[in-house]
């Protein structure tokens, strides 16, 4: 067993009871790791509730933390790699995304112009058509009033024609 003169209790380091549990758990480690008769001390000492302070165990958990930090240093460096990988897809896709984004504008804003100036084309063939209209259909009254006039004046023509035809034929017999 341990001795208390060179041991103290973990829950006096000023410790939280996770952080104690976790001291617990890798003083164990640390001293299956290290092997021989301080390691066997160190993890009675660690199921006691007890930090050993002998030079060579805590040397054994000062090595494991070291190990540990440094693992949990290159497990954070891929992390942040993954993470700096990841975000640069994704200023990728939102670069492509904005790019895309502003051809499509441009092509909007190419239609819209497109509209605008069949619009205008509208328009103008509009008034165009009209004012055909307008002198089609004065055309097609002036050849109606024409047909008028030329059929009552053929019409007259053959009524005065015969009327002066009669009239000198009777003439003529008188």
């Amino acid at each position: 067993m341990a001795s208390p003169a060179n041991s103290v209790p973990d829950t006096q380091l000023g410790l939280t009871n996770d952080e104690i549990a976790l001291l617990r758990h890798h003083q164990q480690a640390a001293a299956s790791t290290a092997g021989g008769s301080s390691s066997r001390a160190a993890s009675r000492a660690s199921s006691q509730g007890l930090l050993l302070l002998d030079g060579s165990s805590l040397a054994a958990l000062g090595r494991h933390f070291d190990r540990l930090m440094q693992q949990i240093q290159a497990r954070l460096d891929y992390l942040a790699e993954q993470s700096q990988m990841v975000a640069q897809q994704q200023y990728d896709r939102a670069g492509n995304a904005i790019a895309l984004a502003d051809s499509e504008i441009a092509r909007f804003h190419d239609i819209l112009r497109q509209i605008d100036e069949l619009e205008v084309d509208f328009d103008r063939i509009r008034h165009i058509r009209d004012i055909v209209r307008s002198y089609r259909q004065r055309v097609e009254e002036m050849e109606q009033q024409m047909e008028h006039s030329g059929s009552s004046s053929r019409h007259r023509h053959r009524h005065h024609g015969e009327s002066s035809g009669s009239s000198g034929r009777r003439h003529h017999r008188h």
